[in-house]
């Protein structure tokens, strides 16, 4: 998820770029999920915009039985970045007031889509994550998952009170 944008920062105001973004990068559960998909880096006048719309697979945990499961998704991003070193004169730059939460290039003019690409899969990840919407989820007296197996216990408690 590296692309280094040397050459495209000298060509003029309009230029693009695009690639191919096939690659792994740490997901909301510490896991390594993958992305996929197409990315265009356009040229501005300060910097690049950068396009992508991309098929994420991430590694979830149930919030009902606790199992893993694959969550995909579909993700378009469109973010500003820009370079942190002029390459005319390799003196350090300053980004425009108003660009704050932007990706900045490194000093090679490289640019790093993983941390990106990881912040828009947890923005859209589920805040309670389902594996499917007829979980059953756990016992609540033995622990059981009752998507795999009926429970054996007693689950109907009875309030001593009434006994």
């Amino acid at each position: 998820m590296y692309y280094n944008l040397a050459q495209l920062l000298k060509e003029p105001t309009g230029s693009t770029r695009d690639y191919e973004l096939d690659g792994s990068f740490v997901g909301p559960e510490n896991g390594i999920d993958r992305a996929r998909g197409r990315v265009r880096v356009i040229r501005t006048h300060e910097g690049f915009l950068v396009r992508t719309e991309l098929e994420t697979q991430v590694r979830l945990t149930c919030s009902r039985c606790l199992d893993q499961f694959e969550l995909q998704s579909q993700l378009k991003m469109e973010e500003e970045s820009f370079p942190t070193i002029d390459p005319a004169t390799g003196k350090t730059t300053e980004p425009p007031e108003e660009a704050e939460g932007v990706i900045h290039l490194d000093a090679q003019h490289v640019l790093d889509m993983a941390e990106v690409v990881r912040q828009y899969v947890l923005s859209e990840a589920p805040i309670k994550p389902l594996c499917c919407e007829e979980c059953l989820g756990l016992c609540p007296g033995c622990g059981n998952n009752l998507n795999k197996e009926k429970c054996k216990c007693n689950a109907a408690s009875v309030d001593p009170r009434w006994g």
